[in-house]
């Protein structure tokens, strides 16, 4: 008489096919995330500057303005211009929500001197100590 095997169940997953979709997965999105920045068109003047240092935890609050002298923040609707009295208003709030915030103001290189120093003004009455502008590196 013969002996009848009887095989175990297989109880073990072959996970190599799911590591392989799971890399080009990621691959497909380090490819695709600098493609979905947002933000608002501006020719930024050009200046011999050294970068400054960001930390990883550390925020920003970006005001630009177009060179048809609308404002723009970065706190949510990107595409809404705001007026010059909401810039001042919406920075005193998240200031006094976060004081570690540092407020950075790109212009078009076409704006007249007068706008910038405007909203400037508009920022240290709003309690901003520090503003940064924001440049491109000069091709030379």
């Amino acid at each position: 008489m013969s002996k009848v095997t009887r095989r175990k169940p297989m109880s073990e997953i072959n996970v190599v096919p799911y590591i392989d979709v799971m890399l080009v997965l990621l691959v497909i999105f380090m490819v695709t995330a600098p493609l979905m920045t947002q933000g608002i068109k501006v020719d930024l003047p050009d200046a011999n500057s050294e970068a400054i240092n960001v930390d990883a935890d550390q925020s920003f609050l970006v005001v630009t303005i177009r060179a048809d002298q609308r404002y723009y923040l970065n706190t949510g609707d990107e595409e809404q211009a705001v007026a010059l009295e909401t810039i001042g208003e919406t920075a005193m709030k998240i200031i006094s929500a976060n004081p570690a915030i540092r407020v950075l103001v790109e212009g078009d290189q076409s704006l007249p001197y007068g706008v910038v120093v405007t909203l400037m003004d508009e920022l240290q009455r709003a309690g901003v100590e520090g503003v940064g502008l924001v440049t491109e590196p000069s091709g030379g």
